[in-house]
């Protein structure tokens, strides 16, 4: 194989791996790369994807306190290696952290700091209930802080507090559901000289597949699926800020409001500092000098170095066997529904 090809094809790897590709290009891609030594592919996927134990120490102070969540970054799994997200957001590790605090007759509440874009639909909605099962057991107080931004799922979640602070530079709301953005490569494919053969039991068995045309059925059952996403998410917004449902609907057209027209449309209850926030939440249940404690959750991965690697790869510095691309692939393509905000502050 030409050298030239082979640089072209692993560019087109790298390119798939940025867009979110499914496992079936993958498979595709990577028998067209030069295979290498597995432990070296081994090693390539794990030393970029080391993962913390969940299980990190958490021990909460033997005084009265608030406990701070930190819903910073990206809301996804804390397991999922996704290539593409840098999020200090760890799931598990919050959700174990709320099942202590549930347990320690010296919390008195919690306090989430949010600073989010939104996530994944899933995730965003089981923090949601774990801090409701909070609620509900405990009958402590949640307050809720945003900071840069509380958009999509990170407003969701906060759907849970009883009083919304928002610094006044904040942008929030994002109200809705995403599916991202599929790519149809097969003409990529095509120029490349790449064929490829999906066999399925049913015709919309590989809908979603960047190697074939979307079709007009394929997209009306993809549709579907988001329109009742995002009916669930007005509903917890509804509930959560004491709204009727048409209201909410006329805010969640995925729009982004300042925390101005945030507080002017009902979506928040204060503008102020987290500091403010803090104070108000302990005058309010009279906590005195309560602490406010915060755990920050490990961090998982970060994608960079693997585009530095391919683009090298690319280039000849270095190597990228088709075996770790694979394997990258197959971790980062898959689709999924989100509340997400498009736009990056």
């Amino acid at each position: 194989m030409k050298t030239k090809q082979i640089i072209s094809i692993v560019i087109t790897g790298v390119v798939i791996i940025a867009v979110g590709i499914t496992g079936v290009a993958s498979n595709v891609i990577g028998s067209k790369l030069i295979k290498q030594n597995k432990t070296e592919t081994s090693s390539i996927v794990k030393d970029m994807f080391s993962a913390v134990s969940e299980d990190s120490n958490i021990e909460l102070p033997n005084k009265d306190f608030v406990g701070v969540i930190n819903i910073e970054g990206e809301i996804g799994a804390s397991s999922s290696n996704s290539l593409t997200s840098d999020s200090t957001y760890n799931h598990d590790f919050y959700l174990k952290y709320i099942e202590k605090m549930e347990k320690s007759d010296k919390n008195k509440g919690i306090l989430l700091y949010v600073d989010s874009p939104g996530g994944a639909v899933y995730e965003s909605d089981e923090m949601y209930l774990k801090l409701m099962e909070y609620k509900e057991k405990t009958k402590r107080p949640i307050w809720a802080y945003f900071a840069s931004q509380a958009c999509s799922g990170g407003y969701y979640i906060s759907m849970a507090a009883d009083k919304i602070y928002a610094n006044r530079n904040c942008w929030t709301g994002s109200i809705g559901v995403t599916l991202g953005t599929m790519y149809d490569i097969s003409e990529l494919l095509d120029n490349l000289g790449i064929k490829t053969n999906t066999i399925t039991s049913g015709a919309n068995k590989a809908m979603g597949s960047n190697v074939e045309p979307m079709t007009s059925e394929q997209r009306a059952i993809f549709q579907s699926m988001v329109d009742e996403a995002y009916e669930q998410f007005v509903g917890i917004v509804a509930e959560g800020r004491d709204m009727k449902i048409s209201k909410v609907k006329k805010l969640a057209d995925g729009r982004i409001y300042t925390a101005k027209q945030a507080l002017d449309n009902g979506l928040i209850d204060q503008i102020g500092t987290f500091e403010e926030a803090a104070a108000d939440m302990k005058k309010t249940y009279e906590l005195g000098d309560c602490a406010v404690e915060s755990f920050t959750a490990p961090v998982t991965s970060d994608w960079t170095s693997l585009l530095g690697q391919a683009a090298g790869a690319a280039s000849g510095k270095n190597s990228l066997s088709a075996e770790a691309i694979e394997q990258l692939l197959d971790l980062n393509g898959k689709f999924a529904f989100s509340y997400l905000c498009p736009i990056d502050k």
